[in-house]
C-alpha cells in the first residue's frame, strides 16, 4: 500500500488514533498535513513524524479555521488524494446529566465539524482519491452516557451512505472505519479513575480478548485509503476485535 508522493490529511493528528495514523502513513511515504488545535502538540507530532509532515493549526467546528486549512492546502500542494478525517471529541453526559453544551460541542465537532471538512475537501481531491471517516462502534452500542457521542458517530454512517451518491461518478471513494475501544490515553480520560476496571471489562467482550491497540486502526486506515481497497465504498469498517459482531 505504498502512498509516496501522495498527499494526506489527517485531522486531529497530534495524538491517539489520529497520530497512530499519521505515523503508518509516514511509514509508507505520505506527504503529510496534520491538524489539531493546540500548536505545541502539533509542532511536537511534526517533529516526530519526519521531514515529510506538515502542520496546520485548525478547529474544524470552526468555519474559519477550516477556510483557512483549504486555502493553504491549496496554495502548497495543489491537492489531496487521501482525507482521514479523524477529529473528534467525547462526552459522558448520562440521560439526566445531559448539558446543553456537553450535547452542542460533540454535535458541533462530529458531526458539523466532519461535514465540512470533507465538503471543503472534495474540490481538492479526484479520481481515485480516498476519504476515510473515523467513527465508532458506540454508533450501534454506546453505554451508559454515551448516548449523544454514539448518536453523532451513526449520524456519519447516515451521511456517508448519502455522500456516496452525491458524489457518484466522481472517483472518490468514502468510508467509515469504526474502532471499539483502543488503549489510547483520550480513552482512559474519559473513564476516568475506573478506567482500568472498564478497560477490562471490554476485554472480555472482544473474541480477541483485548482492546485495539492505536498501531491496528492505523493500519485499517492505510487499507481503506489505498488502492487496495479500490472497489469498497460507502462501507462501515468495525475494527473491534469481533466485539460488535457477536
Amino acid at each position: 500500500m505504498p502512498f509516496k508522493n501522495k498527499v494526506v490529511l489527517i485531522t486531529g493528528g497530534s495524538s491517539g488514533l489520529g497520530f497512530a495514523i499519521a505515523q503508518a502513513f509516514a511509514g509508507q511515504g505520505a506527504t503529510l498535513i496534520i491538524t489539531g488545535r493546540r500548536k505545541p502538540e502539533l509542532d511536537d507530532a511534526v517533529n516526530r513524524l519526519g521531514k515529510n509532515a506538515s502542520s496546520v493549526r485548525a478547529d474544524i467546528s470552526d468555519p474559519a479555521d477550516l477556510a483557512g486549512l483549504f486555502d493553504h492546502i491549496r496554495a502548497a500542494h495543489g491537492r489531496i488524494d487521501v482525507l482521514i478525517a479523524n477529529a473528534g471529541i467525547g462526552v459522558m453526559e448520562p440521560l439526566g446529566a445531559i448539558t446543553e453544551s456537553g450535547f452542542d460541542r460533540v454535535f458541533s465537532t462530529n458531526v458539523k465539524g466532519t461535514t465540512f471538512t470533507v465538503q471543503g475537501a472534495l474540490p481538492l481531491m479526484g479520481k481515485r482519491s480516498s476519504v476515510v471517516i473515523l467513527g465508532s462502534t458506540a454508533s450501534i452500542n454506546p453505554g451508559p452516557g454515551l448516548g449523544a457521542y454514539g448518536a453523532t458517530k451513526a449520524a456519519l454512517r447516515a451521511l456517508v451512505r448519502s455522500w456516496i451518491l452525491d458524489i457518484k461518478g466522481s472517483g472518490v471513494r468514502i468510508n467509515l472505519l469504526s474502532p471499539g475501544p483502543v488503549n489510547t490515553q483520550s480513552l482512559r480520560d474519559v473513564l476516568g479513575e475506573n478506567a482500568q476496571q472498564v478497560i477490562d471489562d471490554l476485554s472480555e467482550k472482544s473474541t480477541l480478548g483485548r482492546i485495539g491497540e492505536a498501531h491496528e486502526i492505523g493500519q485499517a486506515a492505510l487499507f481503506l485509503a489505498s488502492d487496495a481497497s479500490s472497489y469498497i465504498n460507502g462501507t462501515e469498517l468495525f475494527a473491534d476485535g469481533g466485539a460488535s459482531q457477536v
